[in-house]
C-alpha cells in the first residue's frame, strides 16, 4: 500500500515547499481537489519542484469541460511532470453541473464511459498520428489540424482514474479505467461487500485482472497529541460523517450496516429549519458508527490501524482529515510508510 497526501488549500501558498517536503517524508503522491482552487494548477508547480512524487487530480469535475480542453491540459501535465501526472475524474451532481458550472446534465456514467474514450481518441491522434474520427451520443471530435496537434511525447497518454460511489460507476471504473477512486465516506465492511464485488464484475468485462487497475482511497482519520485535539478530531469527523450519511447518494453505505435509521434522521435534520441542525446531525453519530467510517488512535499507531483495516482492499491510502492539523501530527505514518 502506498501512502498519498492531499494537497490542501492551506498549503496553497507555497505549493513547491509543501510538494518537497511531502517528497522528502516518503509519501509516494498528492491529490489536489476541485473545490475552492483549480485541482491542475497547482499540480504543475508540485511537479515541478519534485523529482519523484506523482502528482494528481482528486478529483477534477470532467462534465466542466470539453474532452478537448481537459485532454490538452492532462497531455502537457503529463510531460511538465516526465510521466507523473494522474488524471482523476468525478461526475460531481446534476445541480452543481447545471448551476454552478451551467453544464449539461445526462446519464453519468453512460457519459463518463464515452468522454474516457474520447480523451484516449484525442490523446492516440498526439501520440501516435491516429486520425480523429470520435464521434458519440455527447460528444464528437473531428477536426485536428498540425497547428492545434501537440508534439508526442515519450510518456505517452496519463493514466485515467475515476471516481465513483454506487455500484454502476463502481463497474465502469473497472471496465474503462486505470484506477477507482474510492470515497471518504466508505467503511472496511462497504469496501469489501459492495465496492470491491463491482469493480471485478467491471474488469471481468474489460478482460482484465485486480492488478491493472489502483483502488485509491482517502480515509477518515480520527487523531491528536492531546485529548483535546483528538476529541477536537472526532467532532470534526462526525460532523463530516453527518454530512455525507445526509445525502440519498450515500444512503445504501448505511443500510449496508443496518443504519437506515441513522439515515431517515440526518436528512430530516439537513433539509430543516432548525439553527443547530448540523450540530445536531453529528451529536447523531455515535462511538459505533464513528469507528465504522474512521479510523481512530493514536498518532503512532495510525500506520497500523490503516495496514490492519485496508491492507489487500485499496492500493494507495491517503488521510481525509476535515479539521486543522500540523502536518507533524503524520510524521509517525509517513514514518512507518516510508
Amino acid at each position: 500500500m502506498l501512502l498519498d497526501a492531499a494537497l490542501l488549500s492551506t498549503g496553497i501558498d507555497d505549493v513547491a515547499g509543501t510538494a518537497r517536503d511531502l517528497e522528502a517524508q516518503g509519501y509516494a503522491g498528492v491529490w489536489a481537489s476541485e473545490a475552492d482552487h483549480d485541482p491542475f494548477l497547482p499540480l504543475l508547480t508540485a511537479g515541478l519542484a519534485t523529482g519523484r512524487l506523482q502528482v494528481g487530480t482528486a478529483i477534477a469535475v470532467a462534465f466542466a469541460r470539453s474532452p478537448m480542453t481537459l485532454a490538452m491540459t492532462a497531455h502537457d501535465l503529463q510531460r511538465y511532470t516526465r510521466g507523473r501526472f494522474l488524471l482523476g475524474l468525478g461526475t460531481q451532481v446534476k445541480p452543481h453541473v447545471e448551476r454552478r458550472f451551467s453544464m449539461p446534465w445526462s446519464a453519468p456514467a453512460a457519459r463518463m464511459r464515452e468522454y474516457v474514450a474520447a480523451l484516449r481518441a484525442i490523446w492516440a491522434t498526439w501520440q501516435d498520428g491516429v486520425p480523429l474520427r470520435f464521434r458519440g451520443d455527447f460528444y464528437s471530435h473531428t477536426l485536428m489540424t498540425p497547428m492545434f496537434s501537440p508534439a508526442p511525447h515519450a510518456w505517452g497518454a496519463p493514466p485515467v482514474h475515476l471516481a465513483a460511489v454506487g455500484p454502476l460507476m463502481t463497474r465502469l471504473a473497472g471496465e474503462v479505467a486505470d484506477g477507482l477512486l474510492v470515497h471518504g465516506f466508505t467503511t472496511e465492511r462497504y469496501l469489501r461487500e459492495r465496492t470491491l464485488p463491482a469493480l471485478a464484475e467491471g474488469l471481468a468485462l474489460s478482460g482484465r485482472g485486480r492488478g491493472a487497475l489502483t483502488v485509491s482511497l482517502p480515509g477518515l482519520v480520527v487523531s491528536g497529541r492531546t485529548a483535546e485535539e483528538t476529541d477536537a478530531a472526532a467532532a470534526a469527523v462526525r460532523q463530516t460523517i453527518a454530512f455525507y450519511g445526509s445525502t440519498p447518494a450515500y444512503r445504501p453505505v448505511l443500510e449496508l450496516h443496518g443504519w437506515e435509521h441513522l439515515a431517515d434522521e440526518l436528512h430530516a435534520l439537513s433539509v430543516g429549519r432548525r439553527a443547530d441542525r448540523w450540530q445536531a446531525m453529528a451529536g447523531l453519530v455515535d462511538d459505533e458508527v464513528l469507528d465504522a467510517f474512521a479510523v481512530v488512535a493514536d498518532p503512532a499507531d495510525v500506520a497500523a490501524a490503516v495496514r490492519a483495516r485496508f491492507t489487500g482492499l485499496v492500493d494507495r491510502f491517503s488521510v481525509y482529515a476535515s479539521y486543522p492539523a500540523a502536518p507533524e501530527l503524520w510524521h509517525p505514518l509517513a514514518a512507518a510508510f516510508r
